[in-house]
């Protein structure tokens, strides 16, 4: 047997217990089953209920086409390994161990699916970095972590949505909250949840001295519509406050006092929302953001610790800390929970992130 063979029967093997892990065959009947409900006449009469089914079978149906992809194109392989072999072709060869490569790399992202296995892990995700000890430089490393989230989310094709952002008065961000809307948004994100620290030159001190500052990152699911309907939220214990809408934006946005603040009394949880120029419309989302946060709540005190959902509430200091950005007096981000270390601080903070995701999830197993 050929090396190429060797490789290619070892990759079947791992795709084939993948697909048995995700339960790719039952997944097909699922999908048979959402099909059917898709035809039924009466199926748009409950629009909310509609759109779900729909969402649901256009993910089973990427999910198992996907899988399939990989059968195919292993049949390809082993087609070309086979042809190779008997014109002893080393051009087709090459050829075949150049598509069993490209098959693996494939995998190794696809594989790591079989891990987001949470309720909530294909749902959107809805993020707030907060600036912690450091100053104006926590606020400047605030919007640096923003960008990066920002950058690793288009990477991806996938949406940003910022809903509220206080700006910090000589730079940055003291706070920002936005969705990041994609299939497995939340699967991905949630272990950028907790503080990150960042040690550089601060470009705010004059005497060009060594800063030390912090940022905290929360990442919770955002809840479908279904969901959330289902969640009884008293609005008697809801006070909802309206306020001008400061930073980005046009002039009606800035001038008009369309901006929302809805406080859960019993549980003091505050959500804001500004990036609409409609106050019903920021209201509305204020109080889905805030629906997620209190489901979040109840599934953390279900389970009894924190670390379940967005890796704890830790304080945004010295020594909670889950990974490092060192810029001087060396280049290096280090993952403290993986010991994952990477040299090109630009490109990390460009959103080049999966390492880090990546290690974290598999850790986890």
């Amino acid at each position: 047997m050929s090396k190429q063979e060797k490789d290619l029967q070892i990759l079947k093997t791992s795709v084939e217990e993948a697909r048995t892990r995700l339960q790719i065959e039952k997944k097909m009947i699922e999908l048979q089953a959402l099909e059917a409900q898709m035809a039924s006449p009466d199926f748009w009469n409950d629009s909310d209920a509609a759109q779900k089914v729909s969402q649901d079978a256009a993910d089973l149906n990427n999910e198992i086409e996907s899988w399939d992809g990989f059968i195919a194109g292993i049949d390809d392989a082993a087609a070309m390994i086979e042809l190779a072999g008997s014109e002893e072709d080393d051009d087709a060869m090459e050829e075949a161990e150049q598509m069993i490569d490209a098959l693996q790399k494939r995998f190794e992202k696809a594989e790591l699916a079989t891990l987001l296995t949470g309720p909530y892990d294909r749902s959107n995700a809805i993020i707030s970095i907060h600036a912690g000890a450091g100053g104006t430089d926590a606020m400047d490393f605030a919007e640096m972590l923003l960008r990066m989230y920002v950058r690793y989310a288009e990477g991806r094709d996938w949406k940003v949505d910022v809903t509220h952002e206080s700006r910090g008065e000589e730079a940055g961000i003291k706070s920002v909250t936005f969705t990041v809307k994609g299939t497995y948004g939340y699967g991905y994100l949630k272990e950028e949840a907790g503080v990150h620290r960042l040690v550089r030159i601060s470009p705010f001190d004059a005497e060009g001295l060594r800063h030390t500052s912090f940022a905290l990152v929360e990442v919770i699911p955002e809840l479908d519509k279904l969901t959330e309907a289902k969640l009884d939220l008293n609005m008697d214990e809801v006070r909802i406050d309206t306020f001008m809408a400061s930073g980005k934006g046009g002039q009606s946005v800035n001038t008009t006092y369309s901006a929302v603040r809805v406080t859960h009394l019993p549980t003091s949880t505050v959500v804001s929302c500004q990036n609409e120029r409609s106050q019903l419309q920021n209201k509305e989302t204020a109080l889905r953001i805030l629906k997620s946060r209190l489901m979040q709540r109840m599934m953390e005190e279900r389970a009894e610790k924190l670390d379940e959902i967005r890796g704890g509430h830790k304080s945004p200091e010295w020594g909670n800390q889950i990974r490092s950005y060192v810029l001087q007096p060396y280049q290096l981000v280090k993952d403290h929970r993986t010991n994952t270390e990477v040299k090109q601080v630009d490109k990390v903070l460009g959103g080049d992130i999966d390492v880090f995701i990546e290690a974290s999830l598999k850790s986890a197993e």
